[in-house]
């Protein structure tokens, strides 16, 4: 049994993941701050090896607390939005963090691995083919401010990875699964939340047709295959696309609705320019050396 660290622990992978640590025998222990929403978590009062440390990945000191006498971290703490007013907060999270994370995890001395969860937008585009991990982003132009943060992050992990830290980078696809609609689940939140003032829900029909031409690809993973369907909605398969400019048009409308709202839009100009490209990665060496098989 591990003693293990999971930072971004309130989130949708978060706090799968720490159900699934605790139901393999590990005890755990989870960094969130004192704002956040705690409902997907384990209760700490079940003693089922579970605790709480509140902190914030942008707070050095927080994390040496949380990761002392840890012997293995999983860093899932980002930003994972497709727009922000201020999209400072990407890097102070998302880069920040990370270097924060790395340097905690050298000077507890009892880390004997980090696994950080990356995403494949670090990796670029595949207008064309399909890449895998190997791929380096090209760093020419960027779609979101999500994706050029990601890219930045991977350079951290890598010069850590160099100086001899144990860590680990995964590249998820789009997760998906049940859990909380935030935008880390952002296909659920899409075809069920209906909070947004404008909706796109499927299931009520006002999203009745799919997005783009209907041969883009792109890259999907169900959150329990990253962290370890029937037919029942009884909908019909949408028959018709709704062209991209439409969805750009609703995205730069989205903006404008946030001004006067304060609600973060689902999509945004910026989700326009990451769908009108491919994203198809191979899951081959996660088949190989993680047993995973999505298709079975």
């Amino acid at each position: 049994m591990k003693k293990i660290a999971v930072t971004g622990a309130s989130g949708f992978v978060g706090g799968v993941l720490c159900h699934t640590l605790i139901k393999h025998g590990h005890s755990v222990r989870a960094l969130v701050r004192r704002t956040s929403d705690l409902s997907g978590l384990p209760s700490p009062s079940t003693g089922e090896n579970f605790e709480l440390a509140y902190g914030d990945v942008t707070d050095y000191r927080s994390l040496l607390d949380a990761f002392f006498g840890c012997d293995v971290i999983f860093h899932a703490a980002a930003v994972v939005e497709p727009w922000l007013p201020d999209p400072s907060s990407f890097f102070s999270v998302n880069v920040g963090g990370l270097k924060n994370v790395v340097q905690a995890a050298k000077e507890t001395k009892t880390i004997e691995k980090v696994i950080y969860t990356s995403s494949m937008v670090a990796l670029g585009s595949t207008d064309g083919y399909v890449a895998d991990e190997s791929q380096v982003h090209h760093e020419k132009y960027f779609y979101t401010e999500y994706e050029r943060s990601k890219v930045a992050a991977d350079k951290v992990a890598s010069q850590a990875a160099a100086e001899g830290l144990p860590i680990v980078t995964l590249y998820p696809g789009v997760v998906y699964g049940p859990g909380k609609l935030t935008t880390g689940n952002a296909l659920a939140k899409m075809l069920l939340d209906s909070s947004h003032n404008v909706t796109i829900d499927r299931f009520t029909g006002v999203l009745p047709g799919y997005i783009g031409g209907g041969d883009d690809r792109l890259s999907f993973c169900h959150v329990d295959d990253v962290v370890g369907a029937a037919t029942i909605t009884r909908t019909e398969k949408p028959r018709f696309s709704i062209p991209l400019w439409v969805i750009e048009a609703y995205g730069w409308l989205s903006i404008l609705l946030f001004h006067l709202t304060g609600k973060l839009p689902l999509l945004c100009p910026a989700s326009v320019h990451v769908l009108r490209h491919q994203w198809a990665y191979s899951f081959e060496k996660a088949r190989r050396e993680l047993d995973y098989n999505p298709e079975a």
